[in-house]
Protein backbone atom coordinates (compact mmCIF):
# COMPACT_ATOMS: atom_id res chain seq x y z
CA UNK A 1 0.00 0.00 0.00
CA UNK A 2 0.99 3.68 -0.86
CA UNK A 3 1.43 6.05 1.91
CA UNK A 4 3.42 9.39 2.06
CA UNK A 5 3.66 10.79 4.95
CA UNK A 6 5.13 14.63 5.60
CA UNK A 7 6.75 17.09 7.93
CA UNK A 8 8.64 19.96 7.85
CA UNK A 9 5.37 22.45 8.37
CA UNK A 10 5.69 24.95 11.15
CA UNK A 11 5.17 28.66 11.67
CA UNK A 12 7.52 31.46 10.47
CA UNK A 13 8.02 35.15 9.99
CA UNK A 14 7.50 36.38 6.43
CA UNK A 15 10.95 36.63 4.64
CA UNK A 16 11.75 33.26 6.44
CA UNK A 17 12.33 30.15 5.19
CA UNK A 18 11.45 25.83 5.59
CA UNK A 19 12.01 22.73 4.07
CA UNK A 20 8.73 20.39 3.73
CA UNK A 21 9.70 16.10 3.70
CA UNK A 22 7.28 13.25 2.09
CA UNK A 23 8.54 10.08 2.75
CA UNK A 24 7.08 7.89 0.50
CA UNK A 25 6.90 4.28 0.82
CA UNK A 26 5.26 0.84 -0.79
CA UNK A 27 6.10 1.44 -4.16
CA UNK A 28 8.94 2.07 -7.12
CA UNK A 29 9.49 5.56 -6.00
CA UNK A 30 11.77 6.70 -8.98
CA UNK A 31 8.86 5.95 -11.33
CA UNK A 32 6.06 8.25 -9.51
CA UNK A 33 4.77 11.56 -10.84
CA UNK A 34 5.04 13.59 -7.16
CA UNK A 35 4.03 17.17 -6.33
CA UNK A 36 3.12 19.52 -3.39
CA UNK A 37 -0.45 21.37 -3.04
CA UNK A 38 -1.50 23.88 -0.73
CA UNK A 39 -5.11 24.09 0.68
CA UNK A 40 -6.67 27.35 2.76
CA UNK A 41 -9.80 26.79 4.18
CA UNK A 42 -12.89 27.54 2.10
CA UNK A 43 -10.60 28.00 -1.19
CA UNK A 44 -10.11 25.36 -3.41
CA UNK A 45 -6.98 22.91 -2.92
CA UNK A 46 -3.91 24.50 -5.74
CA UNK A 47 -0.56 22.92 -7.37
CA UNK A 48 2.25 24.59 -5.89
CA UNK A 49 5.03 22.54 -7.36
CA UNK A 50 5.77 19.17 -9.10
CA UNK A 51 8.14 16.84 -10.53
CA UNK A 52 7.89 14.54 -13.32
CA UNK A 53 9.68 10.62 -12.52
CA UNK A 54 11.97 11.98 -15.25
CA UNK A 55 13.32 14.79 -12.78
CA UNK A 56 11.09 17.78 -14.81
CA UNK A 57 9.72 20.46 -11.73
CA UNK A 58 7.41 23.01 -12.52
CA UNK A 59 6.03 25.77 -10.44
CA UNK A 60 2.71 27.72 -9.88
CA UNK A 61 3.42 31.13 -10.68
CA UNK A 62 3.00 32.74 -7.34
CA UNK A 63 5.81 30.46 -5.88
CA UNK A 64 8.19 30.67 -8.97
CA UNK A 65 11.79 31.67 -7.86
CA UNK A 66 11.19 31.32 -4.18
CA UNK A 67 10.37 27.68 -3.93
CA UNK A 68 12.44 24.53 -4.37
CA UNK A 69 11.11 21.26 -5.63
CA UNK A 70 13.53 17.99 -5.22
CA UNK A 71 13.70 14.34 -4.90
CA UNK A 72 16.60 11.92 -2.60
CA UNK A 73 15.58 8.29 -4.16
CA UNK A 74 18.47 6.68 -2.24
CA UNK A 75 15.70 7.83 0.59
CA UNK A 76 12.40 7.88 -1.11
CA UNK A 77 11.59 11.64 0.13
CA UNK A 78 10.07 14.72 -1.87
CA UNK A 79 11.65 18.11 -0.62
CA UNK A 80 9.61 21.24 -0.86
CA UNK A 81 12.34 24.04 -0.03
CA UNK A 82 10.27 27.45 0.64
CA UNK A 83 12.52 30.78 1.36
CA UNK A 84 11.12 34.57 1.15
CA UNK A 85 7.59 32.90 2.53
CA UNK A 86 4.61 35.23 2.59
CA UNK A 87 1.87 35.03 4.60
CA UNK A 88 -0.22 34.18 1.47
CA UNK A 89 1.96 31.25 1.61
CA UNK A 90 -0.02 29.97 4.47
CA UNK A 91 -1.54 26.71 4.12
CA UNK A 92 -2.17 22.93 4.49
CA UNK A 93 0.53 21.55 2.27
CA UNK A 94 -0.27 18.16 1.06
CA UNK A 95 2.27 15.71 -0.77
CA UNK A 96 0.70 13.93 -3.88
CA UNK A 97 1.62 10.76 -5.99
CA UNK A 98 0.58 8.84 -8.85
CA UNK A 99 2.28 6.20 -11.31
CA UNK A 100 0.16 7.24 -14.43
CA UNK A 101 -0.84 11.07 -13.97
CA UNK A 102 1.21 13.03 -14.75
CA UNK A 103 0.68 16.03 -12.77
CA UNK A 104 1.56 20.00 -13.17
CA UNK A 105 1.02 22.58 -10.67
CA UNK A 106 -2.32 24.37 -12.36
CA UNK A 107 -4.29 21.28 -12.21
CA UNK A 108 -7.93 21.68 -11.31
CA UNK A 109 -9.86 20.72 -8.14
CA UNK A 110 -11.94 18.06 -10.48
CA UNK A 111 -8.07 16.72 -11.93
CA UNK A 112 -6.59 16.62 -8.83
CA UNK A 113 -9.12 13.95 -7.84
CA UNK A 114 -7.15 11.74 -10.52
CA UNK A 115 -4.64 11.42 -7.85
CA UNK A 116 -4.50 8.23 -6.78
CA UNK A 117 -2.01 9.02 -3.49
CA UNK A 118 -2.01 11.91 -1.01
CA UNK A 119 -0.21 12.63 2.69
CA UNK A 120 -2.21 13.68 5.48
CA UNK A 121 -0.61 17.37 4.99
CA UNK A 122 1.59 19.54 6.92
CA UNK A 123 0.41 23.04 8.16
CA UNK A 124 2.31 26.21 6.99
CA UNK A 125 1.84 29.24 8.98
CA UNK A 126 3.87 32.92 7.51
CA UNK A 127 3.09 35.75 10.25
CA UNK A 128 4.28 39.25 9.06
Amino acid sequence: QVRLVESGGGSVQAGGSLRLSCVASGYPYGTMHMGWFREVPWQDREGVAVLSNSGEPSYADSVEGRFTISRDNATNTLYLKMDSLKPEDTAMYYCAADELYRLTPWMSVVAQKLIENWGQGTQVTVFS
